[in-house]
């Protein structure tokens, strides 16, 4: 599906649930993606990606960034500890803080520093247990204590269980953001975005819909 098919389907669907043009941002998830592929999407002048891993984006965007200029970079996968510092300064946003040590190392490292990225707590709506993210009756105690250590929290990130309907897990984030006082909405990828802007996602994370399929060869 071309990039332009995607965001046809995203104006559709905003204008379906009476939101405003351009409120919901188009994540493009270029993990485990060609190189042609990824150049191919930023040639259609799309400058908002998601990446998986730091490594991967550390070996994949600088030479990018040198040739086209606006580039916005989300770490949208798990983030360990020791690659905090390294994903503070390649990415815009963080939607995957959802542990205290890692809300410890961040706090510090953005008093060090001096700045830090869009924070997106990540909620385990299915409570799955092989599935990182707080617990949903955590999660308030958890926006409070990184709002506590000073940390910009823009809003929740969810991903529903695979066999099970998503808008219960997307109605379930609104909630907590709402009543957390949080604007940001990370949720819905290439088979319920539509669904996920019904209930309010500020951000959708779509790669295989944009790229074609993943090759983990």
């Amino acid at each position: 599906m071309s990039l332009s098919e995607i965001r046809d389907r995203i104006a559709r669907a905003e204008a379906g649930a009476g939101r405003a043009p351009g409120s919901t941002a188009l994540v493009a998830v270029s993990k485990v993606q060609p190189q042609a592929r990824v150049e191919a999407v930023l040639e259609e002048g799309h400058r908002l990606f998601g990446e998986n891993k730091v490594q991967e984006a550390a070996g994949r965007w600088p030479p990018f960034q040198e040739r086209y200029e606006g580039i916005s970079l989300h770490l949208v996968g798990p983030l360990q500890t020791n690659k905090a510092r390294q994903a503070m300064e390649m990415f815009d946003a963080i939607h995957s803080l959802d542990r205290p040590k890692l809300v410890r190392t961040l706090a510090r490292l953005a008093q060090e520093t001096g700045g830090c990225p869009d924070l997106f707590v990540q909620v385990n709506t299915g409570e799955e247990p092989q599935k990182a993210g707080v617990l949903p009756a955590d999660a308030d105690g958890f926006v409070t204590e990184c709002r506590a250590l000073d940390l910009p929290v823009h809003g929740l990130m969810c991903i529903p269980p695979v066999d099970e309907e998503p808008s219960l897990h997307f109605a379930l984030l609104a909630k907590i953001a709402a009543r957390n006082g949080l604007t940001g909405l990370s949720m819905g990828m290439s088979g319920d975005f539509e669904r996920a802007i019904a209930f309010g996602a500020t951000h959708v994370r779509v790669g295989s819909a944009i790229f074609g399929e993943r090759d983990y060869g």
